[in-house]
Protein backbone atom coordinates (compact mmCIF):
# COMPACT_ATOMS: atom_id res chain seq x y z
CA UNK A 1 0.00 0.00 0.00
CA UNK A 2 0.97 3.71 -0.48
CA UNK A 3 2.74 5.68 2.59
CA UNK A 4 0.93 8.82 0.57
CA UNK A 5 -2.27 10.28 0.02
CA UNK A 6 -3.39 11.55 -3.62
CA UNK A 7 -6.84 12.73 -5.30
CA UNK A 8 -7.02 11.68 -9.33
CA UNK A 9 -10.06 13.16 -10.49
CA UNK A 10 -11.42 10.41 -13.24
CA UNK A 11 -14.72 11.63 -14.54
CA UNK A 12 -17.13 14.71 -14.20
CA UNK A 13 -20.33 15.26 -15.69
CA UNK A 14 -22.10 18.28 -14.95
CA UNK A 15 -20.41 19.35 -12.08
CA UNK A 16 -21.14 15.51 -10.73
CA UNK A 17 -17.18 13.85 -10.09
CA UNK A 18 -16.24 10.77 -9.86
CA UNK A 19 -12.72 10.25 -8.57
CA UNK A 20 -9.86 8.28 -6.64
CA UNK A 21 -8.09 8.98 -3.23
CA UNK A 22 -4.98 6.82 -1.75
CA UNK A 23 -4.07 6.07 1.65
CA UNK A 24 -1.48 4.38 3.29
CA UNK A 25 -4.51 2.23 4.15
CA UNK A 26 -6.48 1.36 0.73
CA UNK A 27 -7.96 3.40 -1.82
CA UNK A 28 -11.52 5.55 -1.87
CA UNK A 29 -13.78 5.41 -4.98
CA UNK A 30 -15.73 8.80 -4.40
CA UNK A 31 -18.27 9.74 -4.51
CA UNK A 32 -18.40 7.86 -1.32
CA UNK A 33 -20.77 7.70 2.48
CA UNK A 34 -18.70 7.04 5.04
CA UNK A 35 -20.40 5.30 7.64
CA UNK A 36 -19.60 6.86 11.36
CA UNK A 37 -18.27 5.10 14.10
CA UNK A 38 -18.24 7.48 16.32
CA UNK A 39 -16.65 5.72 19.42
CA UNK A 40 -14.76 3.51 17.00
CA UNK A 41 -17.13 1.37 16.03
CA UNK A 42 -20.52 1.73 14.06
CA UNK A 43 -23.37 0.68 16.59
CA UNK A 44 -24.71 -2.55 16.25
CA UNK A 45 -22.16 -3.41 13.26
CA UNK A 46 -18.46 -5.44 13.53
CA UNK A 47 -16.18 -4.67 11.02
CA UNK A 48 -16.95 -7.88 8.32
CA UNK A 49 -20.50 -6.83 8.24
CA UNK A 50 -18.81 -3.23 7.26
CA UNK A 51 -16.63 -4.69 4.40
CA UNK A 52 -19.86 -7.11 3.57
CA UNK A 53 -21.96 -3.57 2.86
CA UNK A 54 -18.73 -2.11 0.91
CA UNK A 55 -17.77 0.92 2.96
CA UNK A 56 -14.09 1.72 2.02
CA UNK A 57 -13.69 3.84 4.66
CA UNK A 58 -14.86 4.64 8.35
CA UNK A 59 -15.14 7.37 10.43
CA UNK A 60 -14.38 7.86 14.10
CA UNK A 61 -15.15 11.12 17.09
CA UNK A 62 -11.86 12.73 18.50
CA UNK A 63 -13.80 14.13 21.35
CA UNK A 64 -15.56 10.71 22.04
CA UNK A 65 -12.28 8.31 21.97
CA UNK A 66 -10.58 11.56 23.78
CA UNK A 67 -12.47 11.09 26.49
CA UNK A 68 -12.98 7.02 26.68
CA UNK A 69 -10.50 5.25 26.66
CA UNK A 70 -8.17 8.34 25.82
CA UNK A 71 -6.38 8.69 22.65
CA UNK A 72 -3.25 7.86 23.95
CA UNK A 73 -4.64 4.38 25.14
CA UNK A 74 -5.85 4.08 21.28
CA UNK A 75 -1.91 4.83 20.28
CA UNK A 76 -0.52 2.24 22.83
CA UNK A 77 -3.33 -0.45 21.22
CA UNK A 78 -1.95 -0.17 17.69
CA UNK A 79 -3.84 3.25 16.97
CA UNK A 80 -7.29 3.20 15.30
CA UNK A 81 -6.72 0.52 12.72
CA UNK A 82 -5.95 -2.65 14.85
CA UNK A 83 -8.26 -1.07 18.19
CA UNK A 84 -11.32 -1.54 15.63
CA UNK A 85 -9.72 -4.17 13.83
CA UNK A 86 -10.60 -2.35 10.37
CA UNK A 87 -7.83 -2.55 8.05
CA UNK A 88 -9.13 0.14 5.64
CA UNK A 89 -9.03 4.04 5.45
CA UNK A 90 -10.00 5.84 8.35
CA UNK A 91 -10.91 9.65 9.06
CA UNK A 92 -11.45 11.27 12.14
CA UNK A 93 -13.10 15.04 12.93
CA UNK A 94 -11.17 17.45 15.27
CA UNK A 95 -14.15 17.76 17.81
CA UNK A 96 -14.77 21.01 16.92
CA UNK A 97 -18.62 20.26 16.24
CA UNK A 98 -18.78 18.56 19.55
CA UNK A 99 -17.30 21.38 21.51
CA UNK A 100 -19.77 23.10 19.41
CA UNK A 101 -22.62 21.12 20.67
CA UNK A 102 -21.47 21.68 24.07
CA UNK A 103 -21.58 25.17 23.93
CA UNK A 104 -17.89 25.92 25.00
CA UNK A 105 -16.17 28.89 26.02
CA UNK A 106 -14.60 30.14 22.90
CA UNK A 107 -11.04 32.52 22.93
CA UNK A 108 -8.87 32.78 20.87
CA UNK A 109 -6.68 30.04 21.42
CA UNK A 110 -9.24 27.67 21.91
CA UNK A 111 -11.84 26.46 23.60
CA UNK A 112 -12.28 25.30 27.67
CA UNK A 113 -15.60 22.80 27.45
CA UNK A 114 -17.06 20.77 29.79
CA UNK A 115 -17.60 16.56 29.31
CA UNK A 116 -20.86 15.29 29.03
CA UNK A 117 -19.79 12.10 30.99
CA UNK A 118 -18.98 13.50 34.52
CA UNK A 119 -18.79 17.48 33.87
CA UNK A 120 -15.06 17.58 34.41
CA UNK A 121 -13.13 20.94 32.54
CA UNK A 122 -11.35 19.87 28.93
CA UNK A 123 -9.81 22.34 26.72
CA UNK A 124 -8.86 21.85 22.97
CA UNK A 125 -6.72 24.12 20.72
CA UNK A 126 -5.56 23.63 17.37
CA UNK A 127 -2.38 21.67 18.60
CA UNK A 128 -4.54 19.68 20.74
CA UNK A 129 -6.82 18.33 18.28
CA UNK A 130 -3.96 17.83 15.62
CA UNK A 131 -2.11 16.04 18.71
CA UNK A 132 -4.89 13.14 19.54
CA UNK A 133 -5.35 12.68 15.55
CA UNK A 134 -2.15 11.88 15.33
CA UNK A 135 -2.13 9.48 18.19
CA UNK A 136 -5.41 8.11 16.99
CA UNK A 137 -3.56 7.50 13.88
CA UNK A 138 -6.59 8.13 11.21
CA UNK A 139 -5.58 8.54 7.50
CA UNK A 140 -7.54 11.61 7.40
CA UNK A 141 -7.75 14.52 10.05
CA UNK A 142 -9.61 17.83 10.21
CA UNK A 143 -8.51 21.07 10.95
CA UNK A 144 -9.86 22.78 14.44
CA UNK A 145 -12.45 24.68 13.65
CA UNK A 146 -15.05 27.09 15.18
CA UNK A 147 -18.64 25.46 14.13
CA UNK A 148 -20.79 28.19 13.29
CA UNK A 149 -24.53 28.13 14.29
CA UNK A 150 -27.15 28.94 11.28
CA UNK A 151 -28.19 31.91 13.99
CA UNK A 152 -24.87 33.53 13.98
CA UNK A 153 -25.79 37.29 12.63
CA UNK A 154 -22.71 38.35 10.45
CA UNK A 155 -20.49 39.97 12.86
CA UNK A 156 -20.51 36.49 14.89
CA UNK A 157 -19.92 34.39 11.60
CA UNK A 158 -17.38 36.99 10.73
CA UNK A 159 -15.44 36.71 13.94
CA UNK A 160 -15.72 32.83 14.19
CA UNK A 161 -14.45 32.68 10.48
CA UNK A 162 -11.82 34.93 11.28
CA UNK A 163 -10.57 32.46 14.47
CA UNK A 164 -11.18 29.26 11.59
CA UNK A 165 -8.68 31.22 9.55
CA UNK A 166 -6.24 31.97 12.47
CA UNK A 167 -6.94 27.60 13.81
CA UNK A 168 -6.41 26.53 10.18
CA UNK A 169 -2.78 28.08 9.38
CA UNK A 170 -2.27 26.71 13.39
CA UNK A 171 -3.08 23.46 12.44
CA UNK A 172 -1.20 22.41 9.10
CA UNK A 173 1.68 24.23 11.49
CA UNK A 174 1.29 21.43 13.84
CA UNK A 175 0.54 19.01 11.61
CA UNK A 176 4.18 19.88 9.20
CA UNK A 177 5.97 19.62 13.01
CA UNK A 178 4.65 15.82 13.82
CA UNK A 179 5.15 14.86 10.27
CA UNK A 180 8.96 15.79 10.26
CA UNK A 181 9.19 14.29 13.21
CA UNK A 182 7.29 10.95 12.96
CA UNK A 183 8.83 10.81 9.32
CA UNK A 184 8.75 6.70 8.84
CA UNK A 185 4.86 6.88 10.12
CA UNK A 186 1.81 6.59 7.89
CA UNK A 187 1.22 9.97 6.06
CA UNK A 188 -1.88 11.24 7.55
CA UNK A 189 -3.53 13.98 4.78
CA UNK A 190 -5.00 17.15 6.52
CA UNK A 191 -8.00 18.60 5.42
CA UNK A 192 -9.48 22.29 6.02
CA UNK A 193 -12.72 23.52 6.75
CA UNK A 194 -14.81 26.14 5.19
CA UNK A 195 -17.13 27.98 8.35
CA UNK A 196 -19.19 31.33 7.65
CA UNK A 197 -22.54 30.21 8.64
CA UNK A 198 -25.37 31.19 5.98
CA UNK A 199 -23.34 34.40 5.12
CA UNK A 200 -22.33 33.39 1.46
CA UNK A 201 -19.75 36.31 1.06
CA UNK A 202 -18.07 35.32 4.31
CA UNK A 203 -18.38 31.49 2.88
CA UNK A 204 -16.47 32.75 -0.57
CA UNK A 205 -14.02 34.79 1.81
CA UNK A 206 -13.39 31.61 3.70
CA UNK A 207 -13.20 29.13 0.53
CA UNK A 208 -10.78 31.98 -0.73
CA UNK A 209 -8.50 31.55 2.89
CA UNK A 210 -8.59 28.01 3.15
CA UNK A 211 -8.39 26.86 -0.45
CA UNK A 212 -4.94 28.89 -0.42
CA UNK A 213 -3.48 26.87 2.28
CA UNK A 214 -1.51 23.24 1.38
CA UNK A 215 -4.43 21.24 2.45
CA UNK A 216 -5.31 17.62 1.21
CA UNK A 217 -8.50 18.33 1.06
CA UNK A 218 -11.46 20.76 1.75
CA UNK A 219 -14.71 20.08 3.58
CA UNK A 220 -17.58 22.51 4.24
CA UNK A 221 -18.66 22.47 7.42
CA UNK A 222 -21.11 24.34 9.76
CA UNK A 223 -24.98 23.84 11.59
CA UNK A 224 -25.81 24.43 8.15
CA UNK A 225 -24.50 21.96 5.84
CA UNK A 226 -26.43 18.39 6.67
CA UNK A 227 -28.94 20.26 9.03
CA UNK A 228 -30.72 22.83 6.44
CA UNK A 229 -31.23 21.13 2.93
CA UNK A 230 -32.26 24.68 1.92
CA UNK A 231 -29.20 26.35 3.26
CA UNK A 232 -27.11 23.49 2.14
CA UNK A 233 -27.90 23.26 -1.50
CA UNK A 234 -26.97 27.25 -1.39
CA UNK A 235 -24.41 27.32 0.52
CA UNK A 236 -22.71 24.42 -1.46
CA UNK A 237 -23.58 26.63 -4.94
CA UNK A 238 -21.75 29.69 -3.78
CA UNK A 239 -18.40 28.26 -3.31
CA UNK A 240 -18.54 24.94 -5.72
CA UNK A 241 -16.46 27.28 -8.11
CA UNK A 242 -13.70 28.52 -5.65
CA UNK A 243 -13.03 24.71 -4.64
CA UNK A 244 -9.97 23.44 -6.12
CA UNK A 245 -10.38 20.72 -9.10
CA UNK A 246 -7.56 18.60 -7.75
CA UNK A 247 -8.72 18.08 -3.98
CA UNK A 248 -11.53 15.90 -2.50
CA UNK A 249 -14.47 17.71 -1.35
CA UNK A 250 -15.80 16.54 1.77
CA UNK A 251 -18.98 18.04 3.15
CA UNK A 252 -19.50 16.97 6.16
CA UNK A 253 -22.56 15.85 8.06
CA UNK A 254 -24.76 15.06 5.41
CA UNK A 255 -25.82 12.06 4.21
CA UNK A 256 -29.14 11.79 6.98
CA UNK A 257 -31.70 10.94 3.80
CA UNK A 258 -30.48 9.44 0.60
CA UNK A 259 -31.68 12.57 -1.40
CA UNK A 260 -28.94 14.92 0.63
CA UNK A 261 -26.50 12.92 -1.15
CA UNK A 262 -27.83 12.96 -4.55
CA UNK A 263 -28.32 16.40 -4.30
CA UNK A 264 -24.41 16.91 -2.98
CA UNK A 265 -22.82 14.99 -5.92
CA UNK A 266 -25.06 16.87 -8.45
CA UNK A 267 -23.14 19.87 -6.77
CA UNK A 268 -19.60 18.49 -6.90
CA UNK A 269 -19.23 17.00 -3.70
CA UNK A 270 -17.29 14.04 -2.94
CA UNK A 271 -16.88 12.89 -0.05
CA UNK A 272 -20.14 12.51 2.79
CA UNK A 273 -21.00 11.54 6.28
CA UNK A 274 -23.91 11.20 8.69
CA UNK A 275 -25.21 9.04 11.58
CA UNK A 276 -28.34 9.72 10.17
CA UNK A 277 -28.84 6.48 8.22
CA UNK A 278 -27.74 4.11 11.16
CA UNK A 279 -29.33 6.11 14.06
CA UNK A 280 -33.01 6.61 11.65
CA UNK A 281 -32.38 2.43 11.50
CA UNK A 282 -32.34 2.37 15.19
CA UNK A 283 -35.63 4.04 15.22
CA UNK A 284 -37.76 2.01 12.55
CA UNK A 285 -37.14 4.23 9.35
CA UNK A 286 -35.62 1.86 7.07
CA UNK A 287 -34.72 3.43 3.43
CA UNK A 288 -36.79 2.43 -0.29
CA UNK A 289 -36.43 4.29 -3.41
CA UNK A 290 -34.34 4.72 -6.08
CA UNK A 291 -31.81 6.77 -8.81
CA UNK A 292 -32.76 8.23 -11.96
CA UNK A 293 -30.29 9.59 -14.22
CA UNK A 294 -31.66 12.81 -15.55
CA UNK A 295 -30.89 13.17 -19.31
CA UNK A 296 -30.45 16.53 -20.46
CA UNK A 297 -33.06 17.74 -22.27
CA UNK A 298 -32.57 19.48 -26.27
CA UNK A 299 -30.38 22.05 -25.94
CA UNK A 300 -29.90 21.90 -22.11
CA UNK A 301 -25.74 23.06 -21.16
CA UNK A 302 -23.49 20.47 -20.21
CA UNK A 303 -23.84 22.53 -16.69
CA UNK A 304 -26.76 19.91 -15.70
CA UNK A 305 -26.18 17.00 -18.11
CA UNK A 306 -25.95 13.60 -16.46
CA UNK A 307 -27.45 14.97 -13.02
CA UNK A 308 -29.56 12.62 -10.43
CA UNK A 309 -32.33 12.29 -8.42
CA UNK A 310 -33.74 9.83 -5.93
CA UNK A 311 -37.42 9.19 -5.85
CA UNK A 312 -38.84 7.08 -3.67
CA UNK A 313 -42.84 5.93 -2.87
CA UNK A 314 -42.21 6.92 1.05
CA UNK A 315 -41.68 10.25 2.30
CA UNK A 316 -37.97 11.21 2.50
CA UNK A 317 -37.49 7.69 1.27
CA UNK A 318 -38.17 6.09 4.31
CA UNK A 319 -40.02 3.46 5.43
CA UNK A 320 -41.58 3.44 8.79
CA UNK A 321 -41.64 -0.23 9.72
CA UNK A 322 -42.82 -0.13 13.18
CA UNK A 323 -46.31 0.53 10.69
CA UNK A 324 -49.12 -1.88 11.29
CA UNK A 325 -49.36 -2.32 7.27
CA UNK A 326 -46.33 -4.15 7.54
CA UNK A 327 -47.20 -6.52 9.96
CA UNK A 328 -47.89 -9.57 7.58
CA UNK A 329 -45.67 -8.32 4.46
CA UNK A 330 -43.76 -11.19 3.21
CA UNK A 331 -41.37 -8.72 1.16
CA UNK A 332 -38.17 -7.47 1.72
CA UNK A 333 -37.70 -3.85 2.48
CA UNK A 334 -37.05 -3.56 -1.24
CA UNK A 335 -36.98 -6.57 -2.89
CA UNK A 336 -34.09 -5.44 -5.51
CA UNK A 337 -31.59 -4.22 -3.33
CA UNK A 338 -28.46 -6.02 -2.21
CA UNK A 339 -27.73 -5.17 1.03
CA UNK A 340 -27.05 -8.50 3.27
CA UNK A 341 -30.58 -8.24 5.33
CA UNK A 342 -32.67 -8.12 1.77
CA UNK A 343 -30.84 -10.96 0.10
CA UNK A 344 -31.05 -13.43 2.84
CA UNK A 345 -34.86 -12.95 3.24
CA UNK A 346 -35.40 -11.47 5.89
CA UNK A 347 -39.37 -9.71 5.13
CA UNK A 348 -40.62 -6.56 6.34
CA UNK A 349 -43.04 -8.69 8.79
CA UNK A 350 -40.15 -10.18 10.73
CA UNK A 351 -38.51 -7.13 11.29
CA UNK A 352 -41.76 -5.34 11.87
CA UNK A 353 -41.49 -8.11 14.88
CA UNK A 354 -38.15 -7.74 15.96
CA UNK A 355 -38.58 -3.59 16.27
CA UNK A 356 -42.25 -4.23 18.40
CA UNK A 357 -40.82 -6.73 20.40
CA UNK A 358 -37.34 -4.68 21.09
CA UNK A 359 -35.42 -7.57 19.64
CA UNK A 360 -31.60 -6.64 19.61
CA UNK A 361 -31.26 -8.21 16.50
CA UNK A 362 -33.62 -5.62 14.97
CA UNK A 363 -30.70 -2.95 14.86
CA UNK A 364 -27.93 -5.33 13.15
CA UNK A 365 -30.34 -6.04 10.34
CA UNK A 366 -31.87 -2.82 9.80
CA UNK A 367 -28.34 -0.56 10.04
CA UNK A 368 -26.38 -3.64 7.44
CA UNK A 369 -29.49 -2.36 5.44
CA UNK A 370 -29.43 1.23 5.66
CA UNK A 371 -25.85 2.16 5.74
CA UNK A 372 -25.76 -0.53 2.28
CA UNK A 373 -28.28 1.32 0.52
CA UNK A 374 -26.28 4.81 0.83
CA UNK A 375 -22.85 3.26 -0.18
CA UNK A 376 -24.65 1.87 -2.62
CA UNK A 377 -26.49 4.97 -3.79
CA UNK A 378 -22.91 6.32 -4.23
CA UNK A 379 -21.42 3.41 -6.40
CA UNK A 380 -24.28 3.55 -8.43
CA UNK A 381 -23.52 7.37 -9.08
CA UNK A 382 -19.99 6.76 -9.61
CA UNK A 383 -20.51 3.84 -12.50
CA UNK A 384 -22.89 6.50 -14.13
CA UNK A 385 -19.72 8.67 -14.43
CA UNK A 386 -16.98 6.74 -15.35
CA UNK A 387 -18.68 4.95 -17.66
Amino acid sequence: MSNSFSFTLEAKRGHARAGLITTPHGRVQTPIFMPVGTQATVKSLDSADLEQLGAEIVLANTYHLYLRPGAARVAQLGGLHRFMNWPHPTLTDSGGFQVFSLDGLIDADGVTFRSHLDGSTHRFTPDTADSLQHQLGADIIMAFDDCTRDSADQHQAAAALDRTSRWAEQSLAAWEKRRRLSAQGSYQALFGIIQGGQHHHLRRLAARSICQLPFDGIALGGETIGYNSAGTVQVMDSVRELLPVDKPHYAMGLGRDPADVVLGVNLGFDMFDCVGPSRLARNGALFAGRLSIEQPAQGQTTANAGAFSFRSPYRRGRLSIARQEFASDRRPIQPDCDCATCQAGYTRAYLHHLYKTKELSYFRLATRHNLRFMVGLTEQMRSALVR
